[in-house]
């Protein structure tokens, strides 16, 4: 059974960076494109990030496009997300996630999740 557990979350100022990994494990990683989504408090989930299996392609929310970077190792099943001039409204609980189809954009064709990592931007 795929497992993801995410980590780097914290409180950061609004301008700040930050950086998410996600580990994964039980099962093959370069068959599975992998994704970040996140939950701003009140909303519904959302696609943030994607990157395809061998990481040829990367694609974004408009709302993060150019302030965010996500990437993988497939030597270490590891993805991260690089997140640059964060602001308030990126506020968020930010899952890692996993799906065997490429270009997924929506946070519901993704299979597998992680727990959750807090982000929280300060203005």
């Amino acid at each position: 059974q795929v497992q993801l557990v995410e980590s780097g979350g914290g409180s950061v100022q609004a301008g700040d960076s930050l950086n998410l990994s996600c580990k994964f494990s039980g099962g093959t990683f370069n068959n599975y494109a992998m994704g970040w989504i996140r939950q701003r408090p009140g909303n519904e989930h959302e696609f943030v990030a994607g990157v395809r299996s061998t990481n040829e392609m990367s694609y974004y929310a408009n709302s993060v496009k150019g302030r965010f970077i996500i990437s993988r190792d497939n030597s270490k099943n590891s993805v991260f997300l690089r997140m640059s001039n964060l602001k308030p409204e990126d506020t968020a609980v930010y899952y890692c996630a996993a799906t065997r189809y490429t270009g997924r954009t929506s946070y519901t064709e993704y299979d597998y999740w992680g727990q959750g990592t807090q982000v929280t931007v300060s203005s």
